[in-house]
């Protein structure tokens, strides 16, 4: 029956639909405010693997895949920025063969930035790696840097691709950052206030955060962009895992985001 169900759903007239209930979905959207931007943590693709009896490398790849159609999603509806938790520093502590699946699946998937046919040159997309940068290999490294500079001129959605990185670290490199504009007589220390720490921080050339995705169940930030989940920020934990996340989810989360955005606007 799945079988049945996945031809019937790449059939090309059913492609055809979906494409078009896409852009009606986006049309509706745009009749209200729109968030500026969006963060997730994807979270599941461990899971996802398990229950279906996969590969741990083959549910990351599914999670890369649900990536790609909720970029699409947000790119079409006028989103001005995107960040995801691609890799935690804590994910170092993990056991090494699956610190080396997750490693690997972003050597094989670094053509996403780097290919001249990659989404995000096609889609106008700006990418930025945001984190410790000393933690990532070189290969990688030197791919991800050829990628940022082959967008930097792209005029349309910024991804943020937070890798590694967590929170702390990120306030951390902030406060280091601002001191040495305070050594350098650069800064003052009657000018450090919140918009100067803020932007000083990774996601410091960012909107500011309008919704935080975390999906999988778990109800907890681990860590993930802990400053600029604010009062102004609506945190929505989804049940679904991120490879089962799709475009509806994300469509369910925009409209009550803009409903209640409404609401304080009136």
């Amino acid at each position: 029956m799945s079988s049945l169900v996945k031809w019937f759903v790449t059939f090309p007239y059913m492609q055809y639909g979906l494409g078009f209930l896409q852009e009606f979905m986006v049309k509706v959207l745009r009749t209200g405010p729109i968030p500026r931007h969006v963060a997730f943590i994807m979270d599941g693709n461990r899971r996802f693997a398990k229950y279906n009896h996969l590969e741990l490398k083959e549910g990351h790849v599914a999670g890369f895949d649900s990536l790609i159609h909720i970029l699409e999603f947000c790119n079409q509806l006028g989103i001005e920025a995107v960040t995801i938790y691609a890799f935690s520093i804590e994910n170092f502590n993990r056991p090494q063969h699956e610190v080396d699946a997750l490693m690997g699946m972003l050597r094989s998937k670094i053509v996403f930035i780097t290919d001249e046919d990659s989404f995000a040159k096609r889609s106008n997309i700006k990418i930025r790696v945001l984190g410790d940068r000393s933690l990532i290999p070189d290969d990688i490294l030197e791919a991800v840097m050829r990628g940022e500079e082959a967008t930097k001129d792209n005029t349309g959605m910024l991804l943020n691709i937070c890798f590694p990185y967590t929170a702390r670290d990120d306030i951390t490199h902030a406060i280091r950052e601002v001191s040495k504009k305070v050594e350098a007589n650069e800064l003052s220390l009657d000018d450090i206030n919140l918009d100067t720490f803020q932007n000083e921080m990774y996601t410091g050339k960012s909107p500011p955060l309008d919704i935080l995705v975390r999906t999988s169940g778990a109800t907890r930030l681990s860590d993930f962009m802990l400053w600029e989940s604010n009062m102004n920020c609506r945190v929505e934990f989804v049940e679904s895992l991120w490879p089962d996340f799709t475009i509806w989810d994300m469509y369910r989360i925009c409209i009550k985001w803009s409903y209640e955005r409404t609401k304080e606007l009136a």
